[in-house]
């Protein structure tokens, strides 16, 4: 069976209907998309209160740039003390 693709705007429409009361079920049979997949969506969409408004895509990419960052910082370390011993 092939795998349905849905852009951001459908994703962000079908949440945006959820939050104003439709429930995941009626819009799952409206729609053609599982209550798993609308309830996912929700998750992804939806803001996390604690984190400043950031989505949680958001804040995924803010700690991968982070972890990049330290491992930068790492090298540049270990580059000093070996010039440093020259």
């Amino acid at each position: 069976m092939k795998q349905k693709r849905y852009n951001q705007e459908f994703k962000q429409t079908i949440v945006e209907l959820y939050r104003s009361g439709t429930s995941a079920s009626d819009l799952s049979s409206e729609y053609g998309v599982s209550e798993v997949t609308i309830c996912k969506w929700i998750k992804a969409l939806s803001l996390i209160e604690d984190s400043g408004g950031l989505s949680p895509a958001e804040i995924a990419e803010f700690q991968k740039e982070n972890l990049r960052l330290q491992q930068e910082v790492d090298i540049l370390k270990k580059a000093m003390t070996i010039i440093a011993k020259k």
